[in-house]
């Protein structure tokens, strides 16, 4: 792998600089990661607009949807915004899942009608899969859709939806089929969060933050025109997402080597240097790093990095990473972590760590996904 920038990368990533070193940033905006909350969402909205603006918006996309970036000026964007704590658009599901599943697996009058509303920040989507039932084997899912008047009656509950309190739609995998083998009985549908039957109860997580919801599902109607996909096709729809989400978790990397970063200074203002200390702290940056350049060679290789299953290197390690990082900040600043300004960073991160093991497919689900997938080792 050549990490060295081709000229056109090189090119690329001084036009994003200059330009982020002009554009006026929206007031409250902060680095709200992959899901903003309610109260992030007006300053993501016009951030958005703003990289619309700048032509930085919907890299992924290929043209005439979107810009048609490479996969390294993908890269470069993504690092740059993380070393600058800036969010990279309003919303991952919207501009990472739901952007690219629409040009895939959208009609026309689809891609005609609901991209553009997308890619400017104007209607934020939402991930309708897991269910109390069925988290991490998303094959389990009970919701289902009863055939009705051409179109099906959808009913059942979804849980852990992030965003789903202010997205304007939903993607919605739900069992068409009964009778099927549990993957093949399902389909995916685009669907407007406002339509009758659906009611969004907000969960309040322990970092005070309320990202993540259930959804309840009862008799709401959809038709042919919200179909993504083939009807029983919904299985690939939801391993294309699933894919694309894993994909970017490299890029946690630059985040958090700018955390473990800030902490050294942090520790050196309180006298903390120790042998202990610095052997840790080497150690998580060192696995950090080696996080970023497996990121870099899964991109560079992959020939379908939104389908390939070595893609859970990325989530597993990131995850661990994350709660392991946030730990090591809790224990060296002591005290400051529990009281002051200085430990409110940590703490929540240190809070919102905990489900980064879980969210997105379980670091054990994605140790089977490895080991089966990639290893071939037997069930």
């Amino acid at each position: 792998m050549n990490l060295d920038l081709e000229p056109r990368e090189a090119q690329f990533q001084q036009r994003l600089t200059e330009w982020l070193d002009r554009v006026e940033l929206p007031e409250g905006l902060r680095d709200y990661g992959a899901t903003p909350t309610g109260e992030d969402v007006p300053a993501g909205r016009a951030w958005q607009r703003a990289l619309v603006d700048g032509g930085w918006a919907a890299l992924s996309w290929p043209e005439p949807y979107g810009a048609g970036a490479t996969v390294a000026e993908q890269a470069i964007f993504a690092e740059t915004l993380a070393r600058r704590h800036l969010p990279r658009q309003l919303s991952f599901v919207s501009m990472e899942l739901a952007g690219p599943i629409l040009i895939s697996f959208g009609t026309e009058q689809q891609k005609k009608t609901l991209l553009e509303p997308l890619r400017r920040g104007d209607e934020v989507w939402c991930q309708l899969f897991s269910e109390p039932g069925a988290g991490s084997d998303l094959a389990a899912i009970s919701t289902k859709a009863v055939g009705s008047d051409g179109g099906w009656r959808v009913s059942g509950q979804k849980v852990w939806t992030s965003g789903a309190h202010y997205a304007q739609y939903g993607l919605l995998l739900a069992r068409t089929d009964s009778a099927q083998e549990r993957h093949r009985g399902l389909s995916c549908f685009a669907v407007p969060m406002d339509r009758p039957g659906i009611e969004v109860r907000p969960i309040l997580q322990m970092d005070g933050e309320s990202k993540f919801n259930e959804v309840f599902l009862d008799d709401v109607a959809v038709g042919p025109d919200d179909l993504l996909g083939e009807v029983g096709g919904g299985w690939a729809v939801a391993m294309s997402i699933l894919g694309r989400e894993r994909r970017m978790l490299g890029s946690l990397a630059i985040g958090l080597s700018t955390s473990l970063t800030d902490l050294r200074s942090a520790a050196e203002q309180r006298g903390v240097d120790d042998v202990p200390f610095r052997r840790r702290w080497a150690e998580l940056f060192s696995r950090v790093q080696l996080l970023r350049w497996t990121w870099f060679r899964l991109l560079s290789s992959a020939a379908d990095s939104a389908t390939d299953p070595r893609m859970s290197v990325l989530k597993l390690t990131s995850s661990e990473l994350q709660q392991e990082v946030a730990s090591f900040g809790a224990d060296t600043l002591g005290r400051d972590f529990l009281v002051g300004t200085a430990g409110e960073p940590w703490r929540h991160a240190f809070l919102a760590s905990h489900g980064a093991t879980l969210a997105g497919g379980t670091s054990e689900v994605q140790r089977n996904i490895l080991g089966e997938r990639v290893l071939r080792l037997p069930r």
